[in-house]
């Protein structure tokens, strides 16, 4: 009887632990099939290799990824990770280059010597 007691807060906290990780689980799976059924082709997505493309169609499991113009590839709808949000603020109309330039005004010629 004595062991049964001990035991007993044992078989409870696991049986809460494995039901709050299969919530979670769940959870993370309808978000994926939610975001596999909103996906419209000119979409920008991430793979789950970090690879970003344009959808350029759609099957029932596949989709159609534009990597460069007129590159498209095959992909499962599995390997989709997430939508890229098409924010204005990162279309800049300077050119990044611009941000190393040395106090003169002209480009930062550094050497590096790996010697």
């Amino acid at each position: 009887m004595n062991n049964v007691v001990l035991f007993l807060p044992f078989v409870i906290i696991m049986g809460g632990m494995m039901f709050l990780q299969s919530r979670r689980q769940r959870r993370a799976m309808q978000t994926t099939i939610d975001l596999h059924a909103s996906l419209r082709p000119g979409d920008r997505v991430y793979t789950t290799s970090g690879l970003q493309a344009t959808v350029a169609a759609l099957t029932e499991d596949t989709v159609d990824l534009e990597i460069a113009p007129g590159v498209v590839t095959t992909w499962l709808k599995l390997a989709i990770r997430d939508k890229i949000a098409d924010d204005p603020d990162d279309h800049d109309d300077h050119d990044d280059l611009d941000d190393h330039k040395g106090v003169d005004g002209v480009g930062d010629s550094r050497v590096v010597n790996d010697s």
